[in-house]
């Protein structure tokens, strides 16, 4: 018995879980939003705009999440420090 012998009388249908490149096919390619409209600007004083990049326990967003590419991410992380540190965001969030 061979490896192809096993897969043909696997139950499961071809590709399903199969750890190959077409394991997850419904997984859509996140593209930087800074890149894509250069108008956008990070800055440290736009709350709002800030708030999107944080959790709710008020901890940065990593970039597979959110999607932008490495120089913004380090942007947006270094516009979410100064904006903590003058308190227009918060560090963390009080839990009870």
């Amino acid at each position: 018995m061979d490896r192809n012998d096993r897969r043909e009388r696997s139950d499961r249908p071809q590709g399903e879980r199969s750890g190959g490149p077409d394991r997850r096919p419904y997984m859509k390619k996140k593209v930087c939003r800074f890149c894509q409209d250069p108008k956008l600007t990070i800055d440290y004083k736009d709350a709002k705009a800030l708030r999107g990049y944080l959790t709710e326990r008020g901890r940065i967003v990593p970039r597979r999440i959110s999607g932008t590419c490495a120089k913004h991410q380090r942007m947006v992380a270094i516009a979410i420090k100064r904006a903590r540190t003058l308190a227009i965001v918060p560090f963390t969030t009080i839990s009870m």
